[in-house]
């Protein structure tokens, strides 16, 4: 999509009271125009909450502009905090320079900050791993989550060799004293962990589980314009012809309620079907 379908479907978001948009891939800053798409979110509508997914390779160099802007909150993908082992799954040495930009917007009091990484075996998936973040959020206001990797169209094989199960990670917090944190309205589909002498939070992001969806409120739009009810579902629709013109919103508006009757409850990972989800990136994970 361009810049100006990306404002018209903003505010067609913001008419029809969505609170959060999330900006992913991919990776957002690779567009030329990302800092525009994001000045304009933040000036030019009613949506309280414009955050984003990023790799972190150049929050070093862009962390401030990201602050100046209003972005406010940023979800950052480490797998490892083991500098080789970093290298090794991302084949680039970046670790460093992320762990900068982290710390630039804790310095320019940045609060919401949320690190991710995918549970891979035999990788990150130890005590020792878990203890290594840990220490990381132990004085550090960042949330940092697990997520069960997800199987996708075209990475059966990749699935098969690295899936390990979210339980490992869940025992291990409730063996440890960390205490399950109730949902809040803004909970997403993390479940949380606090512990009384952590500064920063556990999560875990667990979509084999059996109520993964149960509060499941999101809408998803690709970078060609088409919309998604389901990260894994197996229908979709483009709207990319409604955001040509300023005046087409309200029929905008209509079709993306029209269609938010067909979301279903759940998706169907637990039986192999991986919905029209060929990978993350097509959709933003």
């Amino acid at each position: 999509m361009s810049g100006e379908e990306i404002s018209r479907l903003t505010k067609a978001l913001s008419e029809l009271g969505v609170c959060k948009i999330r900006l992913t891939g991919g990776e957002p800053t690779v567009r030329k125009d990302f800092f525009d798409i994001l000045k304009d979110m933040k000036q030019n509508s009613n949506i309280p909450k414009i955050t984003m997914t990023t790799n972190g390779y150049r929050l070093n160099k862009i962390a401030k502009q990201l602050y100046e802007l209003g972005l406010d909150g940023i979800n950052i993908s480490i797998d490892s905090l083991n500098r080789e082992t970093f290298k090794k799954l991302t084949s680039h040495d970046r670790l460093p320079e992320i762990l900068e930009g982290i710390k630039i917007l804790q310095d320019l009091n940045f609060k919401n900050i949320k690190v991710n990484a995918v549970l891979l075996k035999d990788i990150n998936d130890t005590r020792e791993d878990f203890e290594k973040f840990g220490n990381f959020i132990k004085n550090n206001e960042i949330d940092f989550r697990f997520i069960e990797l997800m199987q996708t169209g075209d990475n059966l094989d990749y699935f098969k060799k690295n899936h390990v199960s979210s339980k490992i990670f869940r025992d291990y917090l409730e063996n440890n004293n960390w205490i399950y944190q109730t949902f809040g309205k803004d909970a997403g589909p993390s479940l949380n962990f606090i512990h009384p002498e952590y500064k920063g939070k556990f999560g875990l992001i667990a979509p084999y589980s059996k109520d993964f969806c149960k509060t499941c409120n999101r809408l998803r739009i690709t970078s060609r314009g088409d919309l998604r009810l389901c990260l894994f579902g197996n229908t979709g629709i483009s709207i990319r012809h409604l955001l040509q013109k300023d005046d087409q919103k309200h029929e905008l508006v209509d079709l993306i309620l029209k269609q938010l009757h067909l979301k279903k409850e759940s998706h169907y990972l637990e039986l192999g079907d991986t919905g029209l989800t060929k990978n993350l990136s097509t959709t933003g994970g």
